[in-house]
């Protein structure tokens, strides 16, 4: 079974800065990581390769800087890796995004199986995922928290809903988007370091994957933001520390005085 894992490197979450004139996140100069909810979809694609004699690929959309997401990855143990880097591709959307990746797949070619993280901590969308299956026309579940097994023309999946779990038989290939609880992602290791240092990773343009360059970057995207806000946190109280009983003593009147003002104190006329 080859599974390609789509993933995606982003700021440090503490780390965050947008661009107010463009509404779209700076990238320059910032600390970035795998997205972490990618690295379940990681663990699983490494391993249901591994098990089926398959292989995997992890493709990612991004700055030049986002190979080293990849070579992390392959780190890991994934077989190989493909940046989409290109200027074209700067500013897309969810939509643009989901386009881009999966002409990417599909250029890829000769897969069963496509995994991305639940959804990615920069934007909080999950759309990216869903939208490539649609861009490749294939089933796809999402929140799934288990593989049960593995078919030759299907896979079972367990996927989490609001009141519990659900069991899906889905064709293949298909499309799964994944949450934390189907694995736990393995550290890369020595030897793995080793190779992802020697690996060739192909960086592909919009001309490689045969995209349309109106449907790319902020051009084609539809969706846009309008106007960023950072939220004000504001604690405004008045904090007693008595020191003494007469001191609690007064603080519990002050306190009863403020509820009563307010009206909060139940079956008070």
């Amino acid at each position: 079974m080859n599974v390609i894992i789509p993933i995606k490197q982003v700021p440090e979450t503490s780390k965050v800065k947008m661009d107010p004139v463009t509404g779209t996140m700076i990238r320059e100069g910032v600390e970035s990581i795998i997205n972490p909810l990618d690295l379940y979809a990681i663990e699983v694609g490494i391993d249901l390769a591994k098990r089926t004699g398959g292989k995997s690929t992890v493709v990612s959309m991004g700055p030049p800087k986002a190979e080293e997401a990849l070579r992390e990855a392959v780190a890991m143990g994934c077989d190989a890796g493909v940046l989409l880097c290109h200027r074209d591709f700067a500013g897309s959307d969810t939509w643009a995004t989901s386009y881009a990746l999966a002409r990417a797949v599909a250029k890829i070619g000769d897969y069963s199986l496509v995994l991305c993280g639940e959804r990615a901590t920069d934007g909080d969308t999950a759309q990216v995922g869903p939208g490539i299956a649609a861009w490749l026309d294939i089933p796809v579940a999402t929140y799934v928290s288990g593989i049960t097994e593995c078919r030759e023309k299907s896979v079972v999946v367990r996927r989490m809903v609001e009141d519990g779990y659900e069991k899906l038989e889905i064709d293949l290939p298909c499309l799964l988007t994944v949450v934390k609880e189907i694995a736990s992602p393995r550290m890369p290791t020595l030897r793995g370091k080793q190779r992802a240092r020697k690996i060739e990773i192909p960086v592909w343009g919009p001309v490689e994957v045969g995209a349309d360059p109106a449907c790319l970057g902020l051009k084609g995207s539809p969706t846009r933001v309008v106007r960023i806000d950072s939220p004000k946190i504001i604690r405004q109280g008045d904090i007693r520390a008595p020191k003494d009983p007469a001191g609690m003593e007064k603080a519990v009147d002050d306190l009863v005085a403020f509820l009563e003002k307010r009206d909060l104190i139940p079956g008070k006329p």
